[in-house]
């Protein structure tokens, strides 16, 4: 759902998923425009990079508890 309100923004999108040298699963989300704008999130949960990847391309300030 995040991926195709990202597309519908005009973003390409696309993730991997990469395993670290503890054997830890790492999700990374990347989405691109043509008119320069990336962002590249890193994550331990895909739904998690997915999230902050959203919040990030609407401007939308970190949650502080």
């Amino acid at each position: 759902m995040i991926a195709d309100n990202l597309k519908k923004a005009g973003f390409s999108v696309g993730w991997v998923s990469a395993v670290d040298s503890k054997g830890r699963t790492l999700w990374i989300v990347d989405a691109h425009r043509d008119d320069g704008k990336r962002f590249v999130v890193r994550a331990d949960e895909k739904l998690s990079a997915f999230l902050e990847l959203e919040r990030i391309t609407h401007g939308r300030p970190r949650n502080r508890l």
